[in-house]
């Protein structure tokens, strides 16, 4: 039996993704997390060889919070389940912890599986995730604008792109307007953009955002 922690801020989301596992009978689902703060005390609390994680959830964002489970819990295989299809977003995971990427999209077909090849001690990456990386290969070797950015500027950057202002990011990543409008000046200059109507564009352009996030 492969013990589970489930995390995700939709209820809706949580529930399927629960009876999907535990209609396979080889999985125990021992805990739901709706945020970091009960995420983290899901990890620290009970015990689990697996943790499906949300990528966009409330608390702080979910490369920061896998870096944090792998520290406190090195053992626990982390599968990222989300809506960010950009391969980008799946290279910042892995490198942050992560063992597995599966997009929501993929999820009804393939979670039984993500979450099996997982707990075994193997990687598993969406066939449309694949096909990604395969694609990435192909192009040029100059780095992106974006790909310049640190996990935590890449995070803020998207969401500015998303529209959301200062305060509000501040108060999802739990930091400063300050620490934030920092961050701001630092992307801009990092991607060589005038202002934030170029970041949008771009972000645009590069399929940064999911349908739901764009402006």
């Amino acid at each position: 039996m492969i013990q589970v922690i489930i995390a995700d801020d939709h209820t809706l989301v949580r529930d399927g993704l629960r009876r999907i596992l535990e209609s396979a009978h080889d999985f125990e689902v021992v805990g739901e997390g709706w945020d970091a703060a009960t995420t983290l005390a899901l990890v620290r609390e009970r015990s689990a060889r697996v943790l499906v994680l949300d990528l966009s959830m409330p608390g702080r964002s979910g490369v920061d919070l896998i870096k944090q489970v792998k520290e406190e819990k090195p053992e626990l295989r982390i599968l990222v389940l989300t809506m960010h299809a950009e391969q980008q977003y799946a290279v910042r995971a892995f490198k942050a912890g992560a063992s597995g990427y599966l997009t929501k999209e993929s999820a009804s077909a393939e979670l039984v599986s993500a979450v099996t090849k997982v707990a075994s001690g193997g990687v598993y990456v969406s066939m449309a995730m694949a096909e990604r990386f395969a694609q990435s290969l192909n192009e040029p070797a100059d780095t992106l604008p974006h790909q310049r950015l640190s996990d935590r500027e890449f995070e803020v950057f998207r969401r500015i792109a998303a529209g959301e202002t200062i305060t509000e990011i501040a108060q999802t990543l739990c930091v400063s307007a300050k620490t934030v409008s920092t961050y701001k000046v630092r992307i801009l200059e990092k991607m060589q953009m005038p202002h934030e109507a170029a970041l949008v564009r771009y972000a645009l352009r590069h399929k940064l955002l999911d349908d739901q996030d764009e402006p």
